[in-house]
């Protein structure tokens, strides 16, 4: 055979609508330049164990993911972390506290892609110092002794940032891609699947199902190469009610997504999103919501294990405007309630598990 040692011009057909490939640093390098500290670590660990524990009902205290829509300030995000921290502290006996995280962010159709993606919220998309500030802040926050939660949305990002992660969620968009149940399977902690963007759940238990199991995919190792990743499977997720067409987190919901769990062979629990649909998209209604799910914990239903509500330091939204400056602590993404005004949510929540205790 004859072997030909010609170069072939493919410019005609590879790459035809990439505009520019820039270098991203590898996994490895950021973990050099950002190592984990030893109490950060210990942390990280011990938190996972915790989730698990309510997940495996050997821990009877509620998981509450809150926090930010989004990150899209460093000094702003770890002052609410601090505020967090004293409530978390405060009600650690019925909480388990992790503080949300997100730093992407899912688009129906365009734009601001999140922290990592645009730090600088000006499309220069900076994404190798969006990594690097994303690591940075999560250790800032576990620094203070709080756990973090995030969204994986891009399959690359966890390698530089998914051991510092106590909780992680899948989105509703994402819930059903194969790829992402796969991701989900060799994660480190505990995930939660959310329900699909039309309330069906089934594509949630089903994603639980395909994350419980084995896989091989192919990805990037923390070297920056590509390799073929064999996972063991996740046996600590969990369907995340957060509405669809409707609200989902009625008692009637509870049970009807507790059926599709236990016909699927799955734990009866559901964490509740009460914002996003459960909340109508009207951001002020998370505090009605919480009130009506706190009473069902009170009443005795041990099933839900886990709230998530959108908070940060002021409440509402903002647009990201060119050139205009941006109002402090308030999310630049979903509005969001203000920490004034999840104080009082959280001790609700809390004295709710008390009460769930007593029963």
């Amino acid at each position: 055979m004859k072997i030909s040692l010609t170069t072939r011009d493919t410019t005609r057909i590879d790459d035809t609508r990439i505009s520019a490939v820039r270098p991203l640093i590898t996994p490895a390098l950021l973990e050099e330049k950002l190592p984990v500290p030893e109490a950060a670590q210990a942390l990280v660990e011990a938190s996972r164990a915790a989730i698990s524990r309510v997940l495996h009902g050997q821990d009877d205290r509620l998981v509450v993911v809150v926090g930010p829509c989004s990150i899209h300030d460093h000094d702003q995000a770890m002052e609410y972390a601090t505020e967090l921290k004293a409530q978390a502290d405060a009600l650690a006996a019925d909480l388990l506290v992790v503080m949300r995280v997100y730093f992407e962010k899912p688009r129906t159709t365009v734009g601001w892609k999140g922290y990592i993606n645009d730090p600088h919220l000006d499309d220069s998309f900076a994404i190798t110092e969006g990594l690097e500030l994303a690591r940075l802040l999560l250790l800032d926050v576990l620094a203070l002794g709080l756990p973090v939660g995030t969204e994986f949305l891009d399959l690359l990002s966890p390698q530089f940032i998914s051991e510092l992660v106590s909780w992680g969620a899948i989105g509703a968009r994402t819930t059903e891609s194969q790829s992402h149940r796969q991701l989900a399977s060799g994660l480190s902690c505990p995930v939660g699947f959310k329900n699909g963007t039309d309330g069906g759940i089934k594509v949630a238990t089903d994603a639980i199902q395909a994350a419980r199991s084995a896989h091989a995919f192919m990805g990037m190792t923390k070297m920056g190469q590509t390799a073929i990743f064999e996972t063991r499977g996740n046996d600590d997720c969990h369907v995340i009610l957060r509405g669809g067409k409707q609200p989902n987190y009625s008692t009637a919901d509870v049970d009807a997504a507790c059926s599709l769990l236990k016909a699927a062979g799955l734990r009866e629990q559901v964490m509740i999103d009460v914002s996003h649909a459960n909340s109508s998209k009207q951001y002020q209604r998370q505090i009605m919501v919480a009130d009506e799910v706190a009473q069902r914990i009170a009443s005795g239903d041990q099933r839900i294990t886990g709230i998530m509500i959108e908070s940060h330091l002021h409440e509402g939204r903002q647009d990201i405007v060119p050139g205009a400056p941006l109002q402090h602590g308030v999310s630049v993404t979903d509005a969001c309630i203000s920490m004034a005004q999840t104080v009082p949510v959280l001790q609700q929540l809390a004295a709710a598990v008390r009460a769930r205790r007593a029963i």
